[in-house]
């Protein structure tokens, strides 16, 4: 498989990655009777502050796993992947340490590091584009 497809791959099983934490701590308030199987709300953010980062963080994933798995199956469909091969596992390696980041602090210092993180996935997405467009 080539870097491209495997980081496509392992971007979506980030995110299903994600959705099953927020699952399985959704059920075990559930099970504990702490909460109704309705009672929770999207965001997260009634059952605590990480709920919400949780939450917020698999939001991140599938607001972008859009765009990326896009500028993908344009370069493996038309036979460009030498033109996302090179940046697609910095690609994932960016947005699972922006999650993480996320996921551990709201800290001023945190905030910045999960932007510069976003930052280098935008960029990365931009030169992709720039490379499949002008090939």
């Amino acid at each position: 498989m080539s870097p491209s497809a495997t980081a496509l791959a392992g971007f979506a099983a980030w995110t299903l990655f994600l959705v099953l934490l927020i699952g399985l701590y959704r059920a075990s308030l559930v099970i504990s009777g702490k909460r109704a199987p309705n009672q929770f709300d999207p965001g997260g953010a009634d059952v605590g502050e990480f709920s919400r980062r949780l939450c917020r963080a698999h939001a991140n994933c599938y607001e972008n796993l859009p765009i990326f798995g896009g500028l993908i199956a344009v370069a493996l469909a038309t036979d460009q992947s030498q033109a996302t091969d090179g940046l697609a596992m910095w690609f994932l390696g960016a947005r699972i340490g922006q999650s993480i980041v996320h996921l551990a602090s709201t800290s001023n210092m945190a905030v910045n590091a999960r932007f510069a993180l976003y930052l280098v996935q935008w960029f990365i997405m931009a030169a992709m584009a720039f490379r499949l467009l002008t090939a």
